[in-house]
Order: C-alpha cells, then structure tokens, then sequence
C-alpha cells in the first residue's frame, strides 16, 4: 500500500472512530454535565495512548518517531487552549440539538480548516476542493435553519458551529506538529485540555456520581478521541490539513447511523437533503489532484521517514538499512521536480 493510500486509510480509520463519540456522548450527557464530559472525553484519552505508550516502552520497541521539541511548544498550548474550548461548546450544543443533526453540523469543521489552512497557513487549495467547501457549507446552512420561513437558526446548531471553528484552527496547529511523535502529542493534548475542562467544570460546579457514566466517557475518549487524534495526525503528514479534514467527513455518517439505531432519531426531508449535499461535497474534496513543477528550498528537520520516498536520497552511515523507517536531523537540499502530490511535510510551498 501506498504511503499516499495509506494516509487515507488512516484518516478514514480516524473518522469512523469519532463517528461513535456523538450518539454515545448523547446518551452520557444525560448524567454527565457538558464541560465535565468534554474533560473526560479528552482525560479518557490521555491515560488511554499513555497505557499504550508503557506497552510499546515495556516491550523495548525501536523508537522511530521524533520528539516533541521547546520548537513545537506555542503550537501545543495553541491546540490545548483550543482543544479546552471545543468540546464545551460542542457538548452544550449537543444537548438541545439532535445527534445526527449534530454529527453533520460538525461537518463545517472542513470548511473551517480549509479556509484557515489557505488564509493563515498558505496551503494549496485547488478549485475542486473550493467546491467541495462550498457544498458542505450549504448542508451546513441547511441543518442550522430552524424555519426558513423566518430564518431562525437554532442555538444548538450556533454552539456545533463555534466548536468545529474552533477545531480549524487546531487542525491546523496540529498539522504544524504532525511531523512529531503522533502519540507523544496525544497525550500532551488529552492531559493538557482534559485538565483545563477539569478545572472549568469545578469552577462551574459540574459535578457527577454516576462511576458507571464516567467509566464509559473516559472510555469513549480513548476510542472516539484518542485512538482518532491519534490516526488523523499521522494521515496530516502526508495529506496536509485541509485534504484530511475531508476525509474525516466520513465520521458524521457514522454518527447518523448510530444515532437512528441508539436513540431513534427521526430523519427529515431537510436532514436527506443536507446530507445528500453533503455527500457531494465530500466526494469532491476526496478526488482531487494535484500536480505541477516545483521548487523545494533547503530545510533542515527531524521526522520519521525512509530513503525510498524520493525526498530523502541522501545515504548516510548511521542506519544499516535506509529503507526502513527512522527519525533523526537531517538537510534536504535546494531541488526542483514534477510529480503529483499533497500539502505533505514536503510540499509547503507558494502556489
């Protein structure tokens, strides 16, 4: 399998994972107050990748990621403070909103990234892709409208919309970490926002004593938010930030699904329409590419990465096998080709 595919494998994977955490979340919420839920949704995951961060210690396997670096500290609190922010807002939406409604208002979390990665970032967005935003932000309307006849918007749908704004920016800060250890950052991330929220729902007084509830929130963090985090960050390394947003478009099906066969939500015309909108603008956003002459300029960094993948030809004494995956420091120099290819590591440049 390609690295290419399997990116794409990987953020579909993480797509389907957070599919599960919106109808689950809906019936958690009916003992557990949003911000506290949003703490243990993202505590779940932190102690959840750092059990599997002892396994992988305790079994003496060879580390071939890099570290988190004092470089990569202002993206991390970036994604912590957002991660902090996200989640309540998306909890509080959650309770006066359906959750299939809810799943695919999420969905507005592309266009969000999309437009930030373009406006902020510089990163490539083709015309198919634009469409593609144009699409989802379309069925995004549609699901926030109350009644078109007097334009009233729900303010559940509102809350949805600030949370997946809030996520953009931290797709995109999370892209400029990508290149790192993707489970060291998990772990930053679940412990950094769940104690945040943590201390916000005490402030707020957001208590619960259900064990059984918060057993099953923590972990519902581990899959939905852990193990998800976890596989999205290692697909934005190779497909950039905009391009896997799209892909994790998937996870509201999922969630549409789940929710019809846990909490028996109906589905209504506006919500077909929406959704078959929807449908469009995601296959757009998957099938594009990209291809042209470019110049990469001399940059030094430190990754995970081979000597097969045509960005690292330079052969050098400390590996036995240059093949194989490894992380150290290393030079690519100043070079100029024409393949096609994705706003990857590698690929940064102005269009």
């Amino acid at each position: 399998m390609s690295k290419r595919n399997f990116a794409v494998f990987t953020a579909l994977l993480a797509a389907v994972l957070y599919g599960i955490s919106m109808p689950v979340s809906k019936l958690l919420l009916t003992e557990i107050p949003p911000t506290l839920m949003a703490a243990l949704l993202y505590l779940g995951a932190g102690f959840g990748m750092l059990a599997v961060n002892l396994v992988k210690i305790a079994k003496n396997t060879e580390q071939l990621e890099a570290k988190v670096t004092k470089k990569e500290l202002p993206y991390i609190a970036g994604t912590i403070a957002l991660d902090v922010a996200a989640p309540i807002l998306l909890m509080v939406g959650l309770k006066t909103t359906a959750a299939a409604s809810a799943s695919l208002l999420n969905n507005f979390e592309i266009v969000a990234t999309s437009l930030i990665a373009l406006l902020v970032f510089k990163e490539a967005v083709g015309h198919r892709m634009w469409l593609a935003i144009t699409l989802i932000s379309l069925s995004t309307i549609i699901l926030s409208v109350q009644d078109f006849s007097n334009l009233n918007f729900s303010a559940g749908s509102i809350f949805i919309i600030l949370a997946a704004i809030c996520w953009g920016f931290e797709n995109n800060f999370t892209r400029m970490l990508s290149i790192k250890d993707p489970l060291q950052i998990v772990i930053v991330k679940g412990f950094g926002s769940g104690i945040g929220a943590l201390i916000i729902a005490i402030f707020l007084q957001e208590f619960s004593s259900s064990i059984l509830y918060i057993g099953s929130a923590l972990l519902l963090g581990f899959i939905a938010y852990g193990l998800s985090i976890y596989f999205y960050i290692s697909a934005q390394r190779e497909l950039g930030a905009a391009r896997t947003c799209a892909y994790y478009a998937a996870a509201p099906f999922i969630g549409v699904i789940l929710s019809w066969i846990l909490l028996r939500e109906p589905i209504t015309g506006y919500f077909l329409v929406a959704l078959v909108i929807m449908l469009f603008g995601t296959y757009y956003a998957i099938t594009e590419n990209h291809c042209h002459s470019h110049i990469h300029l001399e940059e030094a960094h430190n990754h995970r990465h081979n000597h097969s993948d045509g960005h690292h030809n330079r052969i050098h004494s400390n590996f036995t096998n240059d093949d194989s995956d490894h992380s150290h420091a290393h030079v690519h120099e100043k070079t100029e080709h024409d393949h096609e290819h994705l706003p990857d590591v590698h690929h940064k440049h102005i269009h």
